[in-house]
């Protein structure tokens, strides 16, 4: 690796002399990236140095959106104009699964020949006085940085810049799970198309679109066992082309599929801490890459060069412009990663997924980056959308949110459920009268399951000196009063269903005798704290946490009685179901990773010794709950963290459990470890159930960012999920399962409004903000 990139002060972009621009790389982001500075200010010297030929060009068509074609007529009508003569436009999907076509309208695309791009753009570069040098290979970034003000490396997912100056740039390179071979066929696809093959050694996918019209895109996906097994390894471009044309005839009609240089690849997913240093700065796959599988990367290269052609213009210094690029550009990048993210995911689990029900499982594929949802594809196709809520069983008029579901002998009015949250406000274990109206609110609220918080088995169990507790019968006597509530005090009329309420049990474990939350979250309580007992002597927080007692035998059985006995306090409360507690870092999930379980006998070593001791104590807690009550448990499917556990993992951890009796995994991740490093992002956790329900087929829960009506009737149709717990969203609003009935039109038997509150089922009037409309013109 090279030393640090040669820093160059950057100049006043708007100094008495015009900016000199040293462009590495001619794809069509460095190329628009040119002309447009070249036409914001003609007085510059700008040029573009390209390795290959004019003419030479790899991968076939590009998609461009709408909303980037609205940049570019914004910004160079004459790219527009002669971009608009070329397109092929459509706007309908095709999925096809097991021989049957499945089709969604109302998408909107547009497609174009990548040679024609480029030549479009290589006239308007030349018509500008850009200076295009092909098959030269451009001077090494440093060279450039100090014989020009400004620098733009456009060099592609193998930016040899950002590679060079790795110490700068900092970059993050993850390869994904799937080969794929770009590829096209002389016919043009009529929609955008989705194929499955499921071939004797494995799944894979067509991604196929036009982009002329007579030849479309092809490229060709599987995972890299299937890959490997299929032969393919030893094949050439012409034999690849060959075997894919083969697997696909029923799509291509028979026709041959041809390369262009194409060669299998794994998609290779670009993330870099900083863009520009210096007078040098990354744009396109230099900068960043998202999987194909959600739009073009030529689309976020031609976005990347709007945007920083546009801070060039408007920052006086150059630094600042570059800054201002990258703090325009980085959100929506990220944004587009995380959809990329999930989507890439998706296709590599596709697999688990094949059996599905065929609407759903199209449902599924259109929603899996989360940025098309139940809501906006009902808007493009109704039909559609339609006859998949009739396939998952909604009754006309309900929403998927609100349609009931079955766990052992307990039948929930709707999918929502008030998540465990911690209060932190009991006294010895006691929970009082802010826990039954916090518990209560949220039951009149509408939602179908209502959690406690993390209750604990033992005062020596607690998390903090706040956490409520059934240790003692007084506690369970105390929780019988919410329970009643939660069943009866809610009226909503005759023949309505109530809520639900279900305990979470637990134990801390490493994380207890800590301050409350708002004093100083996991910090250790600086007086009256207790002994902690954990899998292994490790602090939570190192030099600072209290260090636990590796729990022995003895310790093990007396905590493992003591789950039982508060089990059969729940029971006798009139808790509706019991969830126990194997995440987050307390005690039984302390046993399950591999960061903070480094026991030598049998409760530590492989996943199985791991497992030991949380399914005893599961068994246990199941001998003592009710026969027709459900139980649940919550995992942490991640640690985040590397060398914890992994989502391969957590299907075994699943699958265990459910073996014991679990009629539900709620799936979380993550708290385990302070050092975690969590892919924050809206339903961020999804995933992680996705995979479990579609590979055990097991009830899930999910949690984690999901903050709309909309996101859970996505999730819910599409087969990610069974039901939905939100957190934040109930701290919100109390009420906002029903307001989401509201929101939707929806008054069924799923979000009953209690008698005395149907009043409020309306928005109330707001006081009149629109004047009168004016009838006649006068001159």
């Amino acid at each position: 690796m090279a030393g640090p990139l040669t820093v160059t002060a950057p100049r006043k972009a708007a100094s008495a002399e015009p900016l000199s621009v040293a462009v590495i790389g001619g794809g069509p982001g460095g190329l628009y990236a040119a002309a447009l500075l070249k036409r914001l200010d003609p007085r510059r010297s700008v040029t573009v140095w390209e390795r290959n030929a004019p003419d030479d060009t790899f991968g076939f068509g590009v998609v461009l959106s709408d909303e980037t074609l609205g940049g570019i007529e914004h910004a160079d009508p004459t790219v527009h104009a002669a971009l608009q003569g070329e397109f092929v436009r459509w706007d309908d999907i095709d999925i096809v699964h097991r021989g049957r076509t499945l089709t969604s309208g109302g998408h909107g695309f547009a497609a174009l020949g990548r040679r024609r791009l480029l030549e479009i753009l290589h006239r308007r570069c030349e018509s500008l006085g850009v200076r295009l040098r092909f098959r030269t290979p451009a001077p090494p970034a440093a060279e450039l940085a100090a014989a020009h003000d400004l620098v733009i490396a456009a060099d592609g997912v193998n930016s040899r810049t950002r590679e060079t100056h790795a110490d700068v740039f900092r970059p993050t390179v993850t390869t994904g799970r799937c080969r794929y071979i770009w590829l096209a066929a002389d016919m043009a696809f009529d929609a955008f198309r989705f194929e499955i093959a499921e071939t004797g050694h494995g799944v894979a996918q067509l991604h196929g679109y036009p982009f002329s019209p007579d030849a479309s895109t092809v490229i060709v996906e599987m995972r890299e066992e299937v890959w490997r097994a299929a032969g393919f390894e030893t094949l050439d471009e012409r034999g690849s082309a060959q075997v894919c044309a083969e697997m696909f005839a029923d799509a291509l009609g028979g026709r041959a599929l041809r390369g262009n240089a194409s060669s299998w690849t794994a998609f290779r997913t670009v993330v870099n801490e900083r863009w520009s240093h210096g007078n040098t700065v990354l744009i396109g796959d230099a900068a960043h890459t998202a999987h194909f599988s959600i739009g073009s990367g030529t689309k976020l290269a031609v976005e990347d060069a709007l945007a920083l052609a546009a801070c060039v213009e408007e920052r006086p210094d150059l630094g600042d412009a570059l800054a201002a690029y990258e703090a325009e550009r980085r959100p929506v990048v990220e944004s587009t990663q995380r959809a990329a993210a999930a989507s890439l995911r998706w296709f590599e689990e596709l697999a688990t997924y094949t059996d599905q029900p065929p609407r759903q499982f199209a449902f599924g594929l259109l929603t899996r980056s989360r940025r098309v949802t139940h809501d906006n594809l009902r808007l493009r196709d109704a039909g559609f959308t339609g006859a998949v809520e009739t396939e998952f069983g909604c009754p006309p008029g309900t929403p998927p949110m609100f349609t009931p579901f079955r766990l052992r002998g307990l039948t929930l009015r709707n999918r929502v459920v008030v998540s465990p949250m911690d209060m932190y406000v009991a006294e010895d274990g006691m929970p009082g009268d802010f826990h039954l109206v916090h518990l209560g609110a949220r039951a009149l609220g509408g939602a179908g399951l209502v959690m406690t918080e993390m209750v604990c088995v033992s005062q020596e169990g607690r998390i903090t000196p706040g956490c409520t507790g059934l240790w003692t019968d007084e506690q369970g006597v105390a929780w019988r009063r919410v329970t009643d509530f939660v069943h009866n005090g809610a009226p909503a009329g005759p023949g309505s269903p109530g809520a639900a309420i279900g305990v979470q049990l637990g134990h801390s474990g490493r994380k207890g005798s800590t301050r409350l939350m708002w004093e100083g979250m996991d910090q250790p309580l600086p007086e009256g704290g207790w002994p902690l007992s954990a899998a292994s002597a490790l602090p939570y927080l190192p030099d600072v946490g209290q260090v636990p007692h590796a729990l022995d035998r003895a310790g093990l059985a007396r905590i493992r009685d003591r789950f039982a006995a508060a089990t059969r306090r729940a029971a006798d409360a009139g808790f509706d179901l019991l969830e126990l507690h194997c995440a987050h870092g307390y005690l039984l999930s302390g046993f399950l990773s591999p960061l903070t379980n480094v026991r030598t006998d049998e409760y530590g070593g492989d996943l199985a010794g791991r497992l030991r001791y949380p399914l005893e104590v599961f068994d246990a807690v199941r001998e003592s709950w009710p026969d027709g009550r459900p139980m649940t448990v919550r995992i942490s499917a991640t640690d985040w963290a590397p060398g914890g556990t992994t989502a391969d993992e957590a299907v075994e951890i699943a699958r265990a459990f459910a073996a014991h009796g679990a009629d539900a995994i709620d799936v979380s991740t993550g708290q385990v470890v302070p050092d975690e490093r969590p892919a924050f992002g809206r339903s961020y956790q999804t995933p992680f159930a996705d995979r479990i329900r579609n590979t055990l087929n097991v009830p899930v829960i999910t949690v984690g960012a999901i903050s709309s009506w909309d996101d859970v009737n996505s999730l819910l149709l599409a087969g990610r999920a069974d039901l939905c717990a939100l957190a934040r969203p109930h701290l919100h609003d109390p009420h906002w399962t029903l307001h989401a009935a509201a929101d939707q039109g929806y008054s069924g038997p799923g979000a009953p409004w209690p008698l005395p509150y149907r009043a409020g089922s309306r928005p109330p009037p707001t006081g009149r903000t629109d004047g009168p409309k004016p009838r006649l013109t006068l001159n």
